[in-house]
């Protein structure tokens, strides 16, 4: 492995009805044309390994629910401190791990999407309009489930979508969809967008992820 090689560690696993290996597998071919050396970990355990995470210069989580340690929090959140980026979109990074402080890192959490698939909009934010994630793009009509999420201030907000009024609101709530933040010297990505494989078929859905990913990386 060349010393400018960077590392890209693909944690994926929990549950399944998010295809956490069939839908990552459509981005390692994607990374390592970009220049990564590209290592997968279906196991928790690769969190406790604080070494080869520091080593890593960019972690794309994909697991939905499950538990984590209190240690294993720590170690990540460290590396991401250190350096390391942290990425992932949907389930796979915002309903992982609700124990230990985990969603600090990732600045949201998921809390319910409507029942089904429904067509939705996301639009991108004006005042983030040049950063690199979604520069150049525009708004997008996606057919998926729509997060309803709890975000912390601290994030930059570059894609967002409208729930619209309903029983129990009597007005719409514009959503957080897609956002990047920074931890000590590391960066994080977050998209909410990735129930299923087609989702990715939607070409602003497949750039901003892939652009998410290498703005994430060390």
């Amino acid at each position: 492995m060349g010393s400018d090689t960077r590392r890209a560690l693909v944690v994926r696993g929990g549950w399944d009805g998010h295809l956490p290996v069939t839908i990552t597998d459509t981005f390692v071919p994607f990374l390592k044309e970009r220049g990564f050396a590209v290592e997968t970990a279906d196991d928790l355990a690769v969190y406790d390994d604080a070494e080869r995470l520091t080593a890593t210069d960019l972690i794309v989580q994909c697991w939905t629910m499950g538990t984590i340690t209190q240690d294993q929090v720590a170690r990540l959140t460290a590396a991401v401190r250190a350096g390391t980026g942290f990425a992932g979109w949907h389930g796979g990074i915002v309903d992982s791990f609700h124990d230990h402080g985990y969603h600090l890192l990732t600045g949201g959490k998921f809390v319910m999407h409507p029942p089904g698939f429904l067509d939705h909009t996301y639009e991108f934010s004006p005042e983030h309009a040049d950063h690199p994630v979604i520069a150049g793009l525009a708004d997008f009509r996606v057919h998926s489930e729509r997060y309803w999420v709890l975000t912390d201030p601290h994030i930059d907000v570059l894609a967002t979508t409208t729930f619209p009024p309903d029983e129990l609101r009597d007005r719409p709530a514009v959503m957080p969809a897609v956002w990047t933040r920074t931890w000590g010297a590391g960066r994080v990505f977050v998209s909410t967008i990735g129930h299923k494989p087609d989702d990715f078929d939607v070409p602003e859905v497949r750039a901003l992820t892939e652009r998410g990913l290498l703005w994430a990386s060390r």
